[in-house]
């Protein structure tokens, strides 16, 4: 049986040999993460604060602050926010935990089973989800101050974090939602964006890229729809102004290339959707600055986790 959401064309997170995790918070949800995009990694999520919603293989996950996902390698997925979203990350690689499976085969569970036994999800009423939350929590803690054998307190503890969800969280029978996307149709919709975030600046019409996977124009809006929570053309235009939101960030180039070089007709049209989309006007990025804090010490005590005294 293929996986779920099974895909050729999925990215390959590169981490140390000796220590193949990649931790940290994002605030709000960046470019990266609102494409459509799947990795050969596993990763955790825990919201902070705030919250937003992930579409997960044609399935939408309305999340706020507390709430646990897992998301599969192989998993198609994008995140968007919708208010206030600090969100810890931890991404990883499944081999650094061969050795252990050889002696617990279940102890990956959470992910293999992932659509049959457990949600991406995890139930936020169940009893033990504190106890999750305060594991995550010490994982980053480790994870940053680095002490003394660190790098083995991470593992033990993302262990128990595997054993925690297999034994408290599976499910017997996992209802599948009703608006399931087929692993074909995901693979179709995979290769379009591809495509169009290589070509962003050309001037796609729905039929276009529909022809590119043999679908009606209806049929594959329907289900680009479903997949990326938005339609085809409006993915391009997001598409388009994170490209212009970097050029604007990183050259002193004029504002008319810029719009002209992403794919914009005019400078007016670009104007009106970079405000609408971005809250400011293009000008603006400039001369703002964006401050990135963790927030690891303020959340401890309101997520459950217990620091150290000492």
């Amino acid at each position: 049986m293929q996986p779920r959401g099974q895909n050729s064309l999925r990215e390959k997170v590169v981490f140390s040999r000796q220590y193949p995790v990649i931790l940290g918070d994002t605030v709000g949800v960046t470019s990266t993460y609102q494409r459509l995009h799947a990795h050969d990694a596993l990763e955790i999520n825990m919201i902070k604060s705030g919250t937003g919603y992930y579409i997960i293989n044609g399935e939408r996950y309305d999340f706020r602050e507390g709430d646990i996902l897992l998301i599969n390698s192989n998993d198609l997925h994008c995140a968007y926010e919708t208010g206030n979203l600090i969100m810890q990350v931890i991404t990883f690689d499944a081999a650094w935990f061969m050795g252990m499976v050889r002696c617990d085969p279940d102890v990956l569970a959470p992910f293999k089973d992932m659509g049959l036994h457990f949600s991406n999800l995890l139930d936020r009423e169940n009893g033990q989800i504190g106890s999750l939350r305060a594991l995550l929590l010490q994982i980053q803690e480790e994870h940053e101050t680095e002490g003394r054998s660190y790098t083995s307190v991470v593992y033990a503890l993302l262990l128990q974090f595997f054993v925690y969800v297999n034994r408290y969280f599976r499910m017997d029978s996992l209802q599948p939602g009703k608006s399931t996307v087929t692993t074909t149709q995901l693979e179709k919709i995979w290769q379009v964006t591809r495509i169009m975030e290589e070509q962003p600046a050309y001037p796609w019409t729905l039929e276009e890229l529909a022809a590119l996977v043999y679908l009606s124009p209806s049929r594959f809006s329907d289900i680009f729809r479903r997949t990326a929570g938005m339609s085809p053309l409006l993915y391009l235009i997001q598409l388009r102004l994170e490209n212009a939101y970097t050029l604007l960030q990183t050259t002193d180039r004029k504002i008319l290339d810029i719009a002209m070089e992403c794919g914009f007709r005019t400078l007016s049209n670009f104007n009106r959707l970079f405000k609408r989309h971005i809250g400011t006007e293009p000008r603006n990025v400039r001369t703002q600055k964006t401050l990135l804090d963790s927030k690891i010490v303020s959340v401890f005590e309101r997520l459950g986790g217990v620091p150290e005294t000492e």
